[in-house]
């Protein structure tokens, strides 16, 4: 069994302790600001950055990196508050699409600049401009990692 070193050891507690704080403030951030979970949001927003405010089922899974079956769940709970909506494709009829509705497109304009002032002041307010450049490089290079699959 290889262990980590005493640095690797503490960076990865670092790392775990900042995105398990990081996931909480924004998901109270979302409830409070939003009606909703984190996790919604950050689906609402893909939708709203994508060309027509809409995307296949298929394609937002792989975007955020889903099941097809949890990202059913939270498609169906969010219809249900109005925010989005499924049809078929007219191409092919097996492709769902999911579109924001016009309350969706306003959720997502009126919680965008709270979650980014929240973002400013827990993470961003604390760095230098060096410093999110090492972010951003730290951030790129494990997620490649995680999305190369298992060795």
């Amino acid at each position: 069994m290889t262990r980590l070193t005493d640095a690797q050891q503490h960076a990865w507690r670092e790392l775990v302790m900042a995105t398990h704080l990081l996931d909480e403030a924004l998901d109270r951030q979302s409830q409070r600001d939003g009606g909703m979970p984190h996790a919604y949001y950050k689906l609402l927003v893909l939708l709203y950055e994508s060309p027509g405010h809409g995307q296949t089922m298929s394609g937002l899974a792989a975007q955020l990196r889903y099941s097809l079956s949890r990202l059913t769940h939270a498609v169906t709970s969010m219809e249900k508050s109005g925010w989005l909506m499924r049809s078929r494709s007219t191409d092919d009829r097996r492709v769902q699409t999911v579109s924001l509705t016009d309350a969706g497109v306003t959720v997502v304009r009126r919680v965008s600049p709270l979650q980014a002032s929240e973002v400013r002041s827990r993470v961003f307010a604390r760095l230098s401009d060096e410093q999110v450049t090492q972010l951003a490089a730290i951030g790129s290079a494990i997620v490649a990692g995680l999305d190369a699959g298992p060795d």
